[in-house]
């Protein structure tokens, strides 16, 4: 585990391209390039944004969304394949870490995936989204425990969780209790409007102090074309309009850089890992500060299967 030592961050409020997997995933790997050469180390991109968040779902019925939905089948990428070959190349090659979220096709099933590739391009998280949120459960399904755990990274210890996955406390502890130092969290951005950037504010800068982490937020940004493609009702465009609020927090809970509310960019900032021991020498939630012999989180971190084989008796 990295204990001191400065990592320079990036956050990526990103553009999909939306009808055209490629397209985002020539985005991802353009971003990548052009983070590492400005110094980036560490690079988190937001919640599926390959191949894009399912807008659709937040605002078209269940019963009229079937084709949208299989076209997202169709353009989402398999875990290992192609799509994440090639952001391992250039996570190797720039030798970065990498957060991205993804549309994870595993046969007849969707899932809301975090990967966390190291420098050297392997993939050393991936996790699946325990609960979908409210329409999303239409479009994913639901993922177990066994990627609620931190992973040491050439930039640190990284735990990661999507959207309001963060409103689950014990989901969070369990990373905090295995002593996450970069929390790399992903939203989808331009949904809701500006209470849903308030609400992610304080969640977010809430955990890095609770944590005593720091905090790389990253969500998506539709252009107001893109807003129309989605839907031409103006009574539903509004829905996918705000939200945004790609950042970078230190474990005081305090802005490295100004976040990024609107348009596509970066929000770059370095982090100094002394800060972490600043912040816990004061008030430490899984050290001198919890009380384990009354409150203690059990998790249950095996990796789930439909089907599990028996042993062959003995002696037949």
């Amino acid at each position: 585990m990295k204990t001191q030592g400065i990592v320079k961050a990036a956050a990526v409020q990103l553009s999909p391209v939306l009808g055209n997997a490629d397209g985002t995933v020539a985005k991802v790997i353009d971003t990548i390039a052009h983070a590492a050469s400005q110094g980036v180390q560490l690079i988190v991109f937001p919640e599926t944004a390959v191949p894009y968040y399912p807008y659709f779902s937040f605002i078209t019925p269940a019963v009229s969304m079937g084709a949208e939905h299989l076209r997202l089948y169709e353009r989402s990428p398999q875990v290992p394949g192609p799509v994440t070959d090639a952001v391992g190349k250039a996570a190797r090659e720039h030798g970065v870490v990498v957060v991205l979220g993804v549309n994870e096709r595993d046969h007849g099933t969707l899932y809301n995936t975090q990967l966390v590739f190291d420098t050297s391009g392997e993939i050393v998280l991936k996790r699946r989204k325990i609960t979908p949120t409210y329409h999303e459960r239409m479009v994913w399904g639901m993922g177990d425990g066994s990627g609620l755990k931190p992973v040491d990274t050439a930039v640190g210890r990284i735990g990661a969780l999507a959207c309001w996955e963060h409103y689950n406390p014990l989901a969070r502890y369990a990373l905090m209790a295995q002593h996450e130092q970069i929390h790399c969290s992903q939203f989808p951005g331009s949904l809701v409007g500006q209470v849903f950037a308030d609400q992610m504010e304080v969640t977010m800068r809430h955990h890095a102090l609770e944590s005593g982490c720091f905090v790389v937020n990253a969500t998506a940004w539709l252009s107001e074309e893109q807003v129309q493609s989605v839907t031409t009702d103006p009574s539903m465009q509004k829905a996918l309009r705000g939200g945004c609020y790609t950042s970078i927090i230190s474990p005081e809970g305090k802005h490295l850089a100004e976040p990024r509310r609107d348009g596509e960019g970066m929000v770059m900032a370095e982090l100094d890992f002394a800060l972490i021991t600043k912040r816990k020498r004061m008030m430490d939630s899984v050290g001198h500060y919890a009380r384990p012999e009354l409150l203690s989180l059990v998790l249950d971190d095996r990796a789930t299967a439909p089907m599990a084989s028996s042993p062959t008796p003995t002696g037949i």
